[in-house]
């Protein structure tokens, strides 16, 4: 017998044999999250982005949280306390559902929640983490300002104190679950630095109007926080972190996960190309039978599949403890713009077929282009890349 007929069919689904890596709890994390998705998201997608809205939010945030998918990679307080592979998993399937759905995720469970179990104190971690796993609240990050994204050194949100509390005031923009969200982490300049907050979002001065007229991320709930001499007790004020080392940290841990979302965005429109491709006519045979149809499939699945292993390392780097920022940049940077490229290549297979929501591929594609510029632009991650590479810093 040769050695070739020992070797496993080749799977155009899984072309390197990523699966070969995971663990069957692995398998069982993804298989669970992509069959939520494809019964309660993917039935409906294509309407609620065309009406722009995400209805019935408060329960899927519940539906998420029974399945452990709301702050899935912390321990404790009701968190499932899965790996980081798995999260990215969970990322890369809801993501190929919508993006949208993987953001209220990652803003839940990897800015809010996140940020309320590395820095906030036990009353504050056992008040809201058990709740907002369950989906029960939901959390928003206050960071991005009107005037401030790239740069949130300059944020103008300030924080004074007025006896034992705090008196905050300001404006955050572009805030993911801000208008549907119980408690917000707010991060404001105070005299001693940058500190954070946890606000209740019925506290008196505090209102998120939603913002509308999107052309991207139309599935997902985006707002403005506004904090008008919004009074907060001296515990409200996160006690682990001074600075701006807080809501980068937290930052990593969300890009983290649009390493693996992306690819999941991606995936959707390969394989929405590649069924087309197999059905769809032109001078009398399938248009997969053609040469340039089938170098963009391949081209495509080439940085589909690179992507997935990329993610996976870095989330095998994650688990080990030894995944720093800059190689999250190079994830986020890499995976982010060729998904989109995917997509683009995707929709030409398609034709005009390509812009119709009966097919994910412009959906994605006009999504993916907000991802490439929250948590850090490309030219902000080709920064820490090139301060990584040459040592001297260009950001300034």
């Amino acid at each position: 017998m040769s050695a070739s007929s020992k070797l496993p069919p080749f799977d155009p689904a899984d072309p390197l044999g990523i699966d070969d890596l995971l663990e069957p709890e692995d398998l069982a994390v993804r298989d669970t999250v992509r069959a939520w998705a494809a019964d309660r998201v993917l039935p409906h997608i294509a309407e609620w982005y065309e009406q722009g809205e995400l209805p019935g939010v408060h329960e899927l945030a519940q539906e998420l949280g029974a399945i452990g998918a709301l702050g899935m990679s912390l321990s404790g307080y009701g968190c499932a306390g899965a790996s980081a592979v798995q999260y990215g998993l969970a990322c890369l399937e809801l993501e190929a559902a919508d993006s949208g759905i993987r953001s209220l995720v990652s803003v839940q469970g990897s800015l809010a929640m996140y940020a309320i179990h590395r820095f906030g104190s036990e009353e504050q971690k056992q008040r809201w983490l058990p709740r907002m796993a369950a989906g029960e609240v939901i959390g928003c990050f206050g960071l991005t300002e009107p005037d401030h994204g790239s740069d949130p050194a300059a944020m103008r949100t300030h924080a004074k104190r007025d006896g034992d509390d705090w008196i905050l005031n300001g404006r955050k923009m572009w805030i993911t679950n801000g208008s549907v969200a119980g408690v917000a982490v707010v991060w404001a300049q105070t005299e001693d630095g940058i500190r954070g907050f946890v606000v209740p979002t019925d506290s008196r001065g505090f209102s998120a109007p939603e913002i509308k007229h999107k052309w991207s991320l139309r599935a997902s709930v985006t707002s403005e926080l506004v904090l008008d001499d919004v009074r907060l007790p001296a515990t409200a004020a996160l006690p682990g972190v001074t600075g701006l080392r807080g809501p980068l940290s937290c930052l990593s841990h969300a890009r983290y996960g649009i390493v693996w979302g992306a690819m999941g965005a991606a995936r959707s429109s390969f394989e929405a190309a590649l069924d087309y491709s197999r059905t769809r006519e032109q001078f009398g045979r399938p248009i997969g039978g053609f040469q340039l149809t089938q170098a963009k499939l391949a081209d495509m699945a080439v940085e589909l599949h690179k992507g997935i292993l990329l993610a996976h390392h870095l989330g095998r780097r994650m688990d080990a403890g030894r995944l720093r920022p800059e190689q999250v940049s190079f994830g986020k940077l890499n995976n982010v713009r060729e998904a989109i490229e995917i997509c683009r290549t995707a929709r030409t297979i398609l034709g005009a077929n390509g812009i119709s929501l009966e097919y994910p591929v412009m959906r994605h594609a006009t999504n993916l282009e907000s991802v490439l510029t929250y948590e850090g632009t490309v030219e902000m991650h080709q920064l820490v890349l090139g301060k990584a590479l040459t040592g001297l810093d260009a950001f300034r």
